[in-house]
């Protein structure tokens, strides 16, 4: 895991970044600057387990294309869950706050994420657990308060303006924030390689 110290407030950004694109690198920029982070975890999956059986890159290629395009300093990419066998969210979550007390960390994910949320395993528990910030993405922006996770947590929803106090309150908290958004996916990159 990147170093971190105490009162610092962190994001965890993961994914499969299958490839990583100038999409992530944005929702990154954004969740720096509104959430006013001293860093942001990249963190490179091993694997997506709502996506088995679809292509993947090696995990050392995906690390290399995400360090290319993480140009702040303050992006720490890291495949910490590989080293650590960690397969769930969840998992995650409870192994960073274990291994960093006194450090706030946040979630943060794009919308187009936040309409499965509840597929998740222990989706709960990872809201109960750690606050998140949701990244607005396009198509996302009006359904997603259709969501079962926006439904089922509406009470912790904080204004976007707060969005600076997030890492710091106490889960479940979360927030919607919009932005410039890219059309870019990793679905869409790697069907255009097959063409």
């Amino acid at each position: 895991m990147p170093h971190v110290e105490k009162r610092m407030q962190v994001g965890l950004f993961g994914g499969s970044f299958n490839p990583p694109h100038a999409g992530h690198a944005l929702v990154a920029e954004i969740a720096l600057r509104t959430l006013q982070l001293d860093q942001l975890w990249w963190m490179v999956t091993p694997g997506n387990p709502l996506k088995a059986g679809r292509e993947i890159m090696p995990l050392a290629e995906r690390i290399a294309q995400s360090d290319a395009i993480a140009r702040d300093p303050r992006i720490k990419v890291t495949a910490f869950e590989a080293a650590h066998n960690v397969r769930y969210t969840a998992d995650t979550v409870a192994l960073v706050r274990a291994r960093n007390p006194g450090v706030d960390f946040v979630w943060v994910m794009g919308a187009d994420n936040l309409a499965g949320f509840h597929r998740w395993q222990r989706w709960r528990e990872i809201a109960m657990t750690m606050p998140i910030a949701v990244i607005d993405r396009p198509g996302s922006t009006l359904s997603f308060m259709s969501s079962v996770m926006a439904r089922t947590f509406d009470y912790a929803r904080i204004p976007e303006r707060d969005a600076a106090l997030l890492a710091r309150l106490r889960a479940p908290a979360w927030t919607f924030i919009h932005g410039p958004r890219s059309s870019l996916s990793s679905t869409a990159i790697r069907a255009a390689g097959k063409a």
